[in-house]
């Protein structure tokens, strides 16, 4: 499953590559709102990835315009399952984020942007023997691409770390190194 998640986050570096090249000689006309909705697929990182090994989930995310329409803030949510090793004791992870934060296009003509998000993550699945907590702290920066589709409409793919507090007492924070690739349109 790692390999598999690898080869797409290195496809979709390829495809938003293409598409900066493609879409450099072109003016640029990002709406003030854009609405997006979509899968999300990752694996955990560090000591986590020992007893879970990917994730699957999708999110919901609007994107408000508040500087030229190069800065925009942004509130997200989502679910996501954690998928345990079966040759562990643990038990899959069902996280409920919510996130706020902000997204930033660097260069006026390309839709290419940086994003940086925090809030909380619900654990749904709060009594399993390895979280002793119903919430805990999420921090996510991104990076990614806003492909468009015609007509207002884009695929925004990116590429983000996702890292959540300690779920247990005494543990280690649990985090994700996943990939979003969402449909949006601009109202």
């Amino acid at each position: 499953m790692k390999k598999t998640i690898m080869t797409g986050i290195a496809a979709l570096t390829l495809v938003m590559g293409l598409a900066i090249g493609a879409n450099a000689q072109s003016k640029n006309e990002r709406p003030g709102l854009i609405l997006s909705a979509g899968p999300e697929a990752g694996i955990p990182v560090g000591n986590w990835n020992n007893y879970y090994k990917w994730s699957l989930g999708g999110s919901v995310q609007a994107d408000l315009a508040i500087i030229k329409k190069t800065l925009y803030v942004n509130l997200n949510a989502g679910y996501t399952n954690v998928f345990a090793d079966y040759t562990t004791s643990a038990n899959d992870y069902q996280l409920i984020p919510v996130k706020a934060g902000l997204k930033y296009f660097p260069v006026s003509n390309l839709n290419l942007y940086v994003q940086g998000q925090a809030g909380v993550t619900f654990i749904t699945n709060s009594t399993t023997p390895f979280n002793n907590k119903s919430a805990a702290f999420v921090y996510s920066p991104q990076i990614g691409y806003l492909i468009p589709l015609g007509k207002g409409n884009y695929l925004d793919a990116g590429v983000k770390f996702e890292g959540n507090s300690k779920f247990v007492d005494g543990g280690e924070s649990s985090n994700l190194l996943g990939i979003r690739v969402a449909y949006a349109f601009g109202l």
